[in-house]
């Protein structure tokens, strides 16, 4: 169970990284990346965050692009959170794929609840 500082604190960076992408993929044209989720460790050293990325087939080429970038983020991330943090957490990035998981369901519902033509 996470604490209430976990609790703000994963609030806090979910925002802040939040902006950071959408300053970031304003350049790319039909890109958008949103931080669905962010789990801090208790000892406030790791933060696991979650991305939801748009389209999802170039999913895996930016989540490769943004670990490769992951000490400039921590910096920017750094910068904004500096005065309400003593330490800046490790980020550590995974692709939240629960949207494509929920269109899968969604569309295998759709295609089971067909109506059959009955011919009389």
């Amino acid at each position: 169970m996470e604490s209430t500082r976990q609790q703000k604190i994963s609030r806090l960076i979910q925002k802040e990284l939040g902006d950071i992408f959408l300053l970031q993929t304003k350049q790319m044209q039909g890109v958008l990346i949103s931080v669905s989720a962010v789990r801090v460790s208790p000892d406030l050293g790791l933060a696991k965050t979650y991305l939801s990325i748009f389209p999802s087939e170039k999913g895996k080429e930016l989540l490769e692009n943004i670990k490769a970038n992951v000490k400039a983020i921590r910096f920017d991330l750094g910068q904004r959170v500096g005065k309400q943090l003593r330490v800046i957490p490790e980020l550590a990035f995974y692709i939240d794929d629960s949207l494509d998981y929920l269109e899968n369901i969604d569309k295998l519902l759709q295609s089971g609840n067909k109506p059959k033509d009955k011919e009389d």
